[in-house]
């Protein structure tokens, strides 16, 4: 068996990566592709490596000589690599193709050994790399048969985004017999460059051989093994992140990024705060109905959409401001705000965060549990001399709660004081207690120094949208606040959510049901597990507490790099101590989470 690697392309979209180098020096984790893929494929036995050339030859060509590799290494130039696809590449080492068995790469893949030992393993002579089409991959698909038959090549001009349930993407790597090469692949491969010129894909000839009564060709499906192309610098970020060797170094990469794990298919994301039951089916459908509108047109202004807020929670238009998720709303009025300003430690840190620490009084409740009471709050900050004080209900990370009647005295408390209370509602509806939102406008009007935070986001289960609303009696605030912000500070997508949310209340309703249930469920399978305490939380996450020899640390690396879920670990939030926070999902998978943590904590016991 041979190895056949397309390495003539210039890597444009890499810009001042490859100015001067080609597409497969481009280093990962200080590794370059082709040190990696050559290194590989040596791994495999093969007789020779061929390796078509073009752009920057002479340096590739230097550089491989480099890399000590045993195996002989022939090249093939491509002189016209800036006029042509890589049709006309393979067709230069066509002659090779027929005199061996042979392994087909393109230059810009990384992938983990596993990929080409599944290919190289397989006995059947002749087949297609593929995996399960995510919404990350670019470039052909093909659809499959229960027998791995290949039924149609799906070029990007016949792409069909109802249909992407049912496509798999070319991983690029193919394995060709001799046999398959001299009767099938070589002579259509010069048939079909004579008739459409040389400006063309490989693959395309492919797509013509399936039509064929034997198409001889399979399809060898991927089965969770770690690959990926390289056609720019974000595809190379994320490269970067996913196969690092460095496993803290992985923790790290991919805590920076707060979102935008779609880019992991593989990934569970026990981190970050949804609703694992809300939006349902036919309001994401009425959006995708509307989705060339949304995006063609602008959004209203802050007028307009202040009204739909207003709408939403049935109080005033002056009372309430809509922001690009609670994140933007809370940036402004922590900036608006002055004097010393209570916080309970740990809580959500976008507050603490946003506000001068030489003027921040911290409350730390000294109990294993983190939980507190409006007494406690009010005896802590009693004689502080504070003019702000900031409460998020339930609270974050401990999940404690604080009844609505309680929250009642609090503000009465705050009012005789004259402290402004900044309230965080966000996860208020995921509690036991019902119609407990101080969104209310008797509340409103009844206290001018109460101020709630709601972000839409966590309740409702819609970050991508990033919704939040700021509501307050303090009128004057909310208008000053308005004009701060950007005037299209949400986008279409976010302004036709609340244009169409009111109609889905019962829908919500029913979602929050069905979440209190398999959140109690799932705290209860947590407790099931040695080493690990769960504190009681009335939001949609549980923050449990590890026996000493667990490290949250070790243990948050575990379950990230063995069992690809992302969790949160507290340890800078509690002073060093042995706390996680867990977001409660659906039960598939919470159950993926516990029986993955059941397997790792052993290990520390």
């Amino acid at each position: 068996m041979q190895a056949i690697i397309l390495a003539a392309g210039m890597g444009k979209r890499l810009k001042e990566l490859t100015q001067n180098n080609t597409k497969c020096m481009v280093k990962v984790n200080g590794v370059s592709l082709i040190d990696r893929m050559i290194h590989q494929i040596q791994k495999q036995n093969v007789e020779r490596i061929v390796i078509v050339v073009g752009y920057e030859r002479e340096k590739l060509k230097e550089y491989i000589a480099t890399l000590g590799i045993t195996t002989p290494i022939t090249f093939i130039d491509n002189p016209i690599y800036d006029k042509t696809n890589n049709i006309y590449s393979l067709s230069l080492a066509s002659n090779y193709l027929c005199e061996d068995d042979t392994l087909l790469f393109e230059s810009d893949l990384i992938f983990e050994d596993s990929v080409l030992d599944s290919l190289v393993r397989d006995p059947r002579p002749t087949l297609a790399l593929v995996d399960k089409y995510e919404s990350w991959m670019d470039g052909t698909c093909v659809k499959l048969d229960k027998d791995d038959n290949i039924e149609a090549f799906v070029p990007g001009k016949k792409f069909k985004f109802d249909e992407i349930k049912d496509y798999y993407k070319t991983v690029n790597i193919y394995k060709f017999s001799r046999d398959f090469s001299k009767t099938h692949y070589v002579p259509f491969l010069d048939a079909y460059q004579k008739a459409l010129g040389e400006n063309e894909y490989y693959e395309q000839v492919l797509r013509v051989i399936t039509m064929l009564d034997d198409p001889v060709i399979k399809a060898k499906r991927l089965n969770g093994q770690k690959w990926y192309e390289i056609d720019d610098i974000q595809d190379l970020d994320i490269a970067t992140s996913i196969f690092t060797p460095d496993e803290d170094e992985k923790v790290a990469l991919l805590q920076s990024r707060y979102g935008g794990y779609w880019r992991y298919p593989k990934l569970l994301d026990f981190c970050y705060l949804v609703n694992p039951y809300f939006p349902p089916q036919k309001l994401v459908d009425e959006i995708k109905a509307n989705f060339d509108t949304l995006l063609r047109d602008y959004p209203s202004g802050m007028r307009v959409n202040s009204l739909l807020a207003a709408k939403n929670f049935s109080v005033h238009q002056e009372n309430i401001l809509v922001g690009n998720g609670a994140a933007e709303l809370i940036k402004s009025l922590m900036e608006r705000i002055n004097g010393k300003t209570g916080f309970v430690r740990p809580t959500f840190d976008e507050y603490p965060h946003r506000y001068d620490r030489a003027e921040s009084v911290d409350f730390t409740p000294d109990n294993r549990d983190y939980n507190y009471s409006v007494d406690d709050l009010m005896d802590y900050f009693g004689d502080k001399e504070i003019k702000n004080l900031v409460v998020v209900n339930p609270d974050n990370p401990s999940g404690n709660y604080i009844p609505k009647k309680d929250l009642l005295r609090l503000i009465d408390w705050c009012m005789k004081k004259k402290i402004n209370l900044i309230l965080d509602e966000s996860f208020a509806d995921f509690s036991d207690e019902e119609n407990n939102t101080f969104i209310d406008q008797e509340i409103l009007n009844k206290y001018k120094n109460l101020y709630v935070m709601k972000s839409i986001s966590k309740s409702y289960g819609v970050p991508g949208l990033r919704l939040g609303v700021l509501a307050s009696g303090d009128t004057d605030l909310i208008a000053f606040m308005k004009k701060n912000v950007a005037i299209w500070n949400i986008n279409s997508f976010a302004e036709f959510y609340m244009q169409i949310e009111e109609k889905y209340k019962k829908d919500y309703s029913a979602a929050l049901v069905k979440f209190r249930a398999e959140r109690a469920r799932f705290q209860g399978e947590l407790a099931e597990i040695p080493g690990v305490r769960v504190i009681p939380s009335q939001a949609n996450f549980v923050m449990v507490e590890l026996d000493k020899k667990i490290s949250p640390k070790k243990l948050l690396k575990k379950l990230l790099t063995k069992h690809s879920l992302l969790i949160k670990e507290l340890t800078t939030k509690t002073n060093g101590r042995n706390y996680l926070r867990l977001a409660v999902r659906d039960k598939e998978d919470d159950d993926r989470l516990v029986a993955a943590m059941k397997e790792e904590v052993r290990t520390f016991l």
